[in-house]
């Protein structure tokens, strides 16, 4: 894979979740905060959702890269006990010097603890070619001051490239967001084990 090849791909990861999060916030958090975090339990008194992903950030890079990364995932208070039935969408996008793409995944995992989030979602829109149908994964620690983010094709290769990523799997967040940028929130899951 070329150079040019590879910086598309690396952006285009990063492309995804900010564009995802700048879409899908918007028009999901409408239609699905409705019907996720207003769950009624059988007392007729009203539960939070079980967990939550949901914000937009652009990343910080010394080169000035443009890199945005944006969430809009929930899991229902009523699925609190299986992370795999969360819904939502993420994006992000990576530009540099011209050079770049954008994607889009549909979430198919969330898995929060504290303030740490763990998503995984299927590329359904693309311009970098291969994207669509792969299975990526990011993390997010929404630290209330400057938000940290890792994504899965930081050790296992562009989305393009990889093979079968499991759900829920994505890397420790090693990036920091750029100041000022970052509204990550995460809603802590609490299970019943």
């Amino acid at each position: 894979m070329n150079r040019r090849t590879k910086s598309a791909a690396l952006g285009l990861g990063a492309a995804l979740l900010v564009t995802a999060g700048a879409t899908g916030a918007t028009g999901a958090a409408a239609s699905t905060s409705a019907s996720t975090s207003a769950s009624t339990s059988a007392s007729g008194e009203q539960q939070r959702e079980a967990a939550a992903l949901t914000g937009r950030a652009k990343l910080y890079r010394s080169a000035g890269d443009d890199i945005t990364f944006s969430f809009d995932a929930h899991l229902a208070a009523k699925d609190n006990d299986d992370p795999l039935k969360a819904t939502g969408t993420f994006e992000w996008s990576h530009y540099a010097g011209g050079d770049g793409a954008w994607a889009k995944a549909e979430v198919d995992c969330l898995l929060t603890g504290g303030k740490v989030a763990v998503v995984s979602g299927v590329v359904t829109d693309s311009d970098l070619p291969g994207a669509k149908g792969k299975r990526v994964g990011i993390t997010v620690h929404d630290t209330g001051r400057q938000d940290r983010l890792g994504y899965s094709w930081a050790s296992v290769g562009n989305p393009v490239e990889t093979k079968d990523l499991p759900k829920c799997v994505g890397s420790a967040p090693f990036e920091k967001v750029k100041k000022g940028t970052g509204d990550f929130t995460v809603v802590p899951w609490n299970p019943k084990f």
